[in-house]
Parts: C-alpha cells; sequence; structure tokens
C-alpha cells in the first residue's frame, strides 16, 4: 500500500446552517490522503494504475460547488465520491475547515475529520 495525499486544498464555498452563509460564502481548506495499492504504478511508470491528482481535484471541486448544511455531511459526500472513482482505495483520511464560522466571536476555523473505514464501522 502507499499514500497519496493532497494538503491545503482551498476553495470558496457557500456551505452553512444559517441563511447567510448561504449568500456570503466562506473559505474552506481541505487535506485528504488515501491509501491504495500503486505498485503498477511504481514499476510501470502508468497514470492509470494510481490516484490522478487532477481528477481528484476535480472530484472534490464539483462537491464543494453543491451547497449543503454540515461540514459532517459535505466530508462523508466527498469520501464517498472518492471511493466510487477509486474503489481501490483502503483508507481515507480527510480534514475539512471552515475558516472565520458565524458563531457571533472570533474563531480561527471550525473542522471535521473523517476517517474511512473507521468512522464507517
Amino acid at each position: 500500500m502507499g499514500k497519496v495525499s493532497l494538503e491545503g486544498i482551498e476553495f470558496h464555498a457557500y456551505h452553512g446552517a444559517y441563511p447567510e452563509e448561504s449568500i456570503l460564502g466562506n473559505r474552506f481548506t481541505l487535506d485528504l490522503e488515501l491509501e491504495t495499492d500503486f505498485r503498477q504504478a511504481m514499476l510501470h511508470d502508468d497514470l492509470s494504475a494510481t490516484v490522478d491528482y487532477s481528477k481528484l481535484y476535480k472530484l472534490i471541486k464539483a462537491r464543494m460547488d453543491v451547497k449543503v448544511k454540515l461540514l459532517e455531511h459535505l466530508g462523508h459526500m466527498i469520501v464517498t465520491d472518492i471511493l466510487e472513482a477509486y474503489p481501490k482505495t483502503t483508507t481515507i483520511r480527510l480534514t475539512l475547515k471552515k475558516h472565520h464560522p458565524a458563531l457571533g466571536g472570533l474563531v480561527s476555523f471550525s473542522s471535521v475529520q473523517i476517517q474511512y473505514p473507521e468512522d464507517y464501522a
């Protein structure tokens, strides 16, 4: 097994439980680590035998463009999309941060961490 990661992916998106969040939007940062078997890619220099970073980014961006209320749900949908696109993935670690959440005070970010398969047992 090998690890593939994308770190510090940033988006401006419109997720949140409060009406103003879906109008104003916010900055989100996502860190992602996948474990998968990419031995054939190592041996044969074959992109189709591993996770295509560009495709992975586009998959995440497409999901970030769909408004939801909860970071937990958004993270789950991203995990589901990854598993559908890359069924050889055995482990996913995802951290999703919302910068300066609307909480009535100064907060740098709120976040959720999702781990597959642990959180899906």
